[in-house]
């Protein structure tokens, strides 16, 4: 069917709609009220079908490019809303803006329905009767926690009144006792009292983590003073300085977006109680332009995704967007209340608006001056890569005669190794290419969670450039890839010291670069990186399976048994979860029944 006969087929409901190039990548993927309605729109048909004249630039390009058309119908508006999110962040089109910030913010509670109330950090809704958040934070939670145990005399850890004896922090002044003491209510209540009041009151806080911080300097107590001198520094790092102060105790989470020509910020301050409590901010390449509707939909529902937050406040925006009412509707179900989403135009919610978009401008400003996207510039060239490679991911394997067999990814994002992203991965597969097939097929099947990088990067010849693209493609995600292997001499990876003779591989070229090359050695360090990853973590796992083996080899379970079930379950892990009867499919029931004791 012709893309003109596809779109004159389709139907007047609720879905999203998928465009695809000559080669079938997507390029995007839409939402629609009526998709019959909203796909002619892009086109116009006589004389012949082309982009509609009205179009921005960045579409025109895109329809240019569009070969077929893919479309779900669904119920609603709003599950066409909930799938092209979906979607977007699994697939990563090439027109569509992805945003990777899943992180969720943590929040301060207190549960005043317990005897002895105390602070805990959460990043989720409590259930319980009487609780009160603080936040949320975008860094220093934890730091204004362990301020608050520092100055004020409060139960300091959970299990401590169930000893029903005095502990070390009472002996120093850090706690008033009520395990073992008949602590009075009211004492009790002015230790949260002042507890409440450093949590919403940053500048006091820090005043009274200051002046211990002297005390412990004249105290000779130097570690313990740097440490406090560290968390001030960490606590008036998370907001954005201000002299808004509302007379009332509002609360609005605020959220700007500026862009430069390549790359988009988005700036999000969170105020409570008339106070700017913290702040953060993310780039986004901008690799087909800038829509700053899409932009807006996807960030609201990706900050709040499907989870109602603790603290529900107004949201107020720099400008008014598409679909403004679909999303205000979509997040009044998530809070489960009516959700607000405010444009200011005057006052001083419009002053929360303009010092979030001032800084933005700073952030836009010190972005252009790095000098740090040059190498990633000249690698998009090279490579002829669909986006800078500005987050990258790179595998490798790694394992001793198919024992602790296991594989690894490590993540390149903003010019350094991030190393919270960082997956290992243990694996079954015996060969190298079976092992890469697993890690890249359980990297795939994380896209849902976490969505795919810019780039991937393997340890391997043109066999596994060819294994990932078609795990990519069986699953209709376009991703650039490079193989990296050793060049080889008599069939053997020619290793000799100084001389690394690696070779580059994409779909349709081989690269032969200098040993100088700038960009060789750019590759070079990421898949050295992922190497030293896969060995530490071959080298741990294989020490945890010789301590397992030994243990079992003692209860009279062969090495060859063993060697048996690690086939069968994969690791110890696994094997101390099995039932008797899942043991004796592999072994006998005797040797059953000893693993069983032994894992009991």
């Amino acid at each position: 069917m012709t893309l003109l006969e596809t779109i004159k087929q389709l139907p007047s409901s609720a879905g999203i709609y998928q465009y695809f190039d000559k080669n079938n990548n997507l390029l995007y993927i839409g939402k629609a009220k009526n998709l019959s309605n909203r796909v002619k729109s892009y086109f116009n048909f006589t004389p012949k079908l082309k982009a509609n004249t009205t179009l921005s630039p960045r579409i025109t390009k895109m329809i240019n490019q569009v070969k077929t058309l893919n479309y779900i119908v669904v119920k609603t508006e709003h599950d066409a809303l909930i799938l092209e999110n979906s979607l977007i962040k699994q697939l990563n089109p090439k027109y569509n803006i992805l945003l990777r910030d899943d992180k969720t913010y943590p929040y301060i509670y207190i549960d005043y329905s317990a005897k002895f109330p105390r602070f805990e950090i959460t990043r989720k809704i409590i259930k319980a009767k009487d609780i009160k958040y603080f936040g949320p934070y975008s860094i220093g939670a934890r730091d204004i926690l362990d301020s608050v145990y520092e100055l004020c005399k409060l139960v300091q850890k959970k299990g401590s009144l169930k000893s029903k004896k005095l502990c070390l922090y009472h002996q120093i002044d850090k706690c008033l006792g009520p395990c073992a003491l008949p602590v009075k209510k009211e004492i009790y209540q002015k230790e949260i009292d002042l507890a409440t009041s450093l949590i919403k009151n940053k500048k006091l806080l820090i005043q009274k983590l200051t002046d211990k911080m002297s005390f412990y300097a004249e105290e000779m107590r130097f570690e313990e003073a740097a440490e406090l001198r560290d968390r001030c520094e960490r606590i008036s790092r998370s907001e954005i300085k201000s002299d808004i102060d509302f007379a009332s105790d509002e609360d609005y989470d605020i959220f700007v977006i500026k862009n430069s020509e390549k790359r988009a910020v988005i700036v999000r301050i969170f105020m409570r109680n008339g106070r700017i409590i913290s702040s953060s901010h993310d780039f986004i390449q901008l690799n087909e332009g800038f829509d700053i509707d899409e932009l807006y939909q996807r960030v609201l529902i990706n900050f709040y995704k499907d989870e109602k937050p603790p603290i529900i406040a107004p949201i107020l925006v720099a400008q008014k967007f598409l679909h403004v009412e679909m999303i205000e509707k979509h997040l009044s179900e998530v809070f489960s209340k009516k959700a607000t989403i405010i444009i200011p135009q005057r006052g001083d919610k419009k002053h929360l608006i303009d010092l979030a978009l001032l800084n933005a401008d700073e952030l836009l400003k010190k972005d252009k001056n790095k000098p740090d996207t040059k190498i990633l510039t000249e690698i998009q060239e090279l490579f002829n890569l669909q986006r800078l490679p500005s987050r990258v991911e790179i595998f490798d394997n790694s394992h001793m005669s198919g024992v602790a067999t296991v594989g690894a990814m490590v993540v390149f994002e903003n010019n350094r190794f991030d190393k919270k992203s960082y997956r290992t991965y243990h694996l079954e597969a015996k060969d190298e290419y079976a092992q890469m097939r697993e890690t890249l097929t359980k990297r795939v099947q994380s896209f849902s969670k976490n969505s795919p990088p810019d780039l991937w990067i393997l340890d391997g010849g043109a066999t596994l450039l060819k294994l990932a693209l078609e795990i990519l493609k069986s699953n209709g995600v376009f991703l650039d890839v490079i193989a990296i292997s050793k060049e080889k001499i008599d069939a053997k990876a020619h290793r000799a010291k100084g001389k690394a003779k690696d070779i580059l591989h994409v779909e349709h070229d081989i690269y032969r670069l200098k040993e100088s090359d700038k960009r060789l050695q750019w590759t070079q360090n990421l898949r050295d990186e992922a190497h030293r990853s896969a060995i530490n973590f071959h080298k741990k796992t294989k020490l945890k399976l010789d301590q397992e083996s030994k243990l079992l080899n003692l209860k009279g379970i062969s090495q060859a048994k063993i060697i048996k079930l690690l086939n069968h379950f994969g690791t110890f892990e696994e094997l101390k979860k099995l039932t008797i009867e899942e043991i004796s499919m592999i072994l006998n029931a005797k040797d059953a029944q000893i693993i069983k004791n032994i894992y009991k």
